[in-house]
Order: C-alpha cells, then sequence, then structure tokens
C-alpha cells in the first residue's frame, strides 16, 4: 500500500490515552507510525496496549503526570530516546469541570489550567525543541469550540482552550522557519469519557444534538481523519490552524 501521508516509520509522540489521544495513537500505528503514548493512568494505557494488540499494531506506553514539568518533559525525552526521534506529537489531555464562574472554587481553576493548558506548554515545548533541531516536525493540539464559543459553565474549560489555542498560533509562527508545523483541532460535541456524563443526564443529548447541522454528535473516530493529516507530509504548508471537526458547531 502506498505510504501516502508519509507516515510509515515516523516517531510519534501521543499525550492522553483517553478517546480521542487512543484512536490517533492506533491510527498512526495503524499508519506505520512507530508510537508511543504518555497518560498518568496506567489502567487506561493497559486497556490500550489490549485494544493495540487486538488490532495487530504495536504501540509503547510511559507512565507520566504531564501536569508535571519536569515529568511532562523527561516523558518527551524518554519517548525519543526510545523511538529513535520524535517526528509528531499530539497532545491530547484534557478535563472539564462543567459550572457557573461564579460558583467555580479556585481548586477547581488551578486543576484546569494545569491539566489543560500547562501539560500542553510543558510537553509541546519539549517537543518542539527536538523538532526545530532536527529541521522537521508536526505538533497538534486537541482544542475544543469551546475555545471559540461562549458555552455558559465552561469558564476555566473554555479560557484554557482558548489558551491552547494561541499557544498554537504563536509556536507555530516561532517554528515555521525550522520546517515545524503547529496546528489544533477543535471537536465539537464528541462523545468520550470526558462527555459521557454529561450527555446522559434527561434530555441533555437531544438538545446537544439539536445545536449541530450535521444532526448527530461526533466521535473519536471523525477526529482520526484530521489528525492524521495534520500529523503527515501532506501538511507541510498547514501552520498555525485550528481546524473545528463539529459537524457545523460553530455555523449557528
Amino acid at each position: 500500500m502506498t505510504d501516502w501521508l508519509g507516515l510509515r516509520d515516523r516517531a510519534a509522540l501521543v499525550a492522553g490515552a483517553g478517546g480521542i489521544g487512543a484512536a490517533a495513537a492506533l491510527a498512526l500505528a495503524r499508519q506505520g507510525a512507530r508510537v508511543m503514548v504518555a497518560d498518568v493512568d496506567e489502567e487506561r494505557l493497559a486497556k490500550l496496549t489490549e485494544q493495540a494488540a487486538e488490532l495487530g499494531v504495536n504501540l509503547d506506553t510511559r507512565v507520566a503526570d504531564l501536569t508535571d514539568a519536569e515529568d511532562a518533559r523527561k516523558a518527551v525525552a524518554g519517548a525519543a530516546a526510545a523511538l529513535g526521534g520524535l517526528d509528531v506529537f499530539l497532545h491530547a489531555v484534557g478535563m472539564n469541570d462543567r459550572r457557573p464562574a461564579l460558583e467555580t472554587p479556585d481548586e477547581v481553576w488551578q486543576r484546569i489550567i494545569d491539566v489543560n493548558l500547562k501539560s500542553a506548554v510543558w510537553t509541546a515545548q519539549a517537543a518542539g525543541a527536538l523538532m526545530v533541531d532536527a529541521g522537521y516536525g508536526r505538533i497538534v493540539f486537541v482544542s475544543s469550540v469551546s475555545g471559540l464559543l461562549a458555552h455558559a459553565h465552561h469558564a476555566p474549560y473554555a479560557a484554557t482552550k482558548g489558551g491552547v489555542n494561541q499557544l498554537c498560533r504563536v509556536m507555530a509562527r516561532e517554528w515555521a522557519p525550522h520546517g515545524v508545523t503547529v496546528n489544533a483541532i477543535a471537536p465539537g460535541y464528541t462523545e468520550t469519557d470526558l462527555t459521557r456524563a454529561y450527555l446522559d443526564r434527561p434530555g441533555m443529548r437531544e438538545s446537544m444534538v439539536g445545536l449541530v447541522p450535521a444532526g448527530r454528535l461526533g466521535t473519536a473516530d471523525d477526529l482520526v481523519g484530521p489528525l492524521l493529516f495534520l500529523s503527515s507530509a501532506r501538511s507541510a504548508f498547514v501552520t498555525g490552524h485550528v481546524m473545528y471537526v463539529d459537524g457545523g458547531r460553530t455555523l449557528v
């Protein structure tokens, strides 16, 4: 099969083994990339390893607390050492806590900033340093439509995703001369572990679907194509973009 995306034998690190990160890691592995996945949750990593075995692909895992600057940088360095370099870095780490802004305590703000934004800064900075030196790299963040839209009860989540979008743009501007592209995808309402409990509330799923012109919620698999493209050799002249993968949610 022709390696149209140019991902075969590329070294890829995926930060986050949740629904989107897992789907991306498995897709990269199926394209022939050499993949490592870093996450703080050992059980989640073990489950992903089992999924990879069932699909007949290989990937490595590493337990790491990516909200800690030192551990995040060690995870990136360790992945590069194990994989023989680093060509692709995907950040798919995130959490939310839905409540009114006036009722959001300091510790919730701090935790969401640590998980969603600081982990992106520490890991992408470390990955970018390696890629700039190598003269090639693809960095992709998983953002959200909440970085653009003003959803109620999403203050810290929206603020951090807006921060990720600007982090993406600035890194893209600085690293473009070195062959490194930096982009983000912004999913709309997507069925993942992060959203399941919220969507299971009475009437919530129907309400959310009603806001999407495509007439359905997204899935992790809907995001795989855009993630693979932005991780590939085919996206060499695409940088600093936030791609909305939302079934038209941002149009209404």
